[in-house]
């Protein structure tokens, strides 16, 4: 059985994301998917998450092409994590294109096209106005 991880934020649902999780599905018989912490969201975004890790872990695991979900803590443990699940592709978003080649020699690495016009921070700061 094959796996595909990938990991997201997974703030503010919307249907860009569902695609890319729908679109890596496809690519195994596996779909496992690391959600960023909180902690690791306001490190990286500079801004705490709008849905807590538990509500976005609870969304992201109830989606019918998603076999499994854990908590991303650091974005150095990536290798940890692939290793870990067994992963033989991680898929990404298309905006972190290149920043995880160096795995290609333990997994295959496939960057996804992101769905235009739609972005998470794009949607927050519609809501604030």
């Amino acid at each position: 059985m094959s796996t595909v991880l990938t990991f997201g934020t997974f703030d503010v649902f919307h249907v860009g994301h569902l695609r890319i999780l729908e679109r890596a599905a496809e690519l195994g018989d596996r779909l496992v998917v690391g959600v960023s912490s909180d902690a690791l969201n306001v490190s990286k975004k500079g801004r705490a998450p709008v849905f807590c890790q538990d509500e976005r872990l609870r969304l992201v695991a109830a989606l019918r092409c998603v076999d499994g979900v854990f908590l991303e803590e650091s974005l150095e443990l990536k290798r940890h994590y692939l290793k870990h699940h067994g992963a033989k592709v991680l898929a990404m978003g298309d905006d972190w294109k290149g920043r995880f080649d160096e795995f290609n020699d333990i997994c295959r690495v496939v960057y996804f096209d992101r769905t235009p016009a739609i972005s998470t921070t794009a949607i927050i700061e519609k809501i604030r106005f």
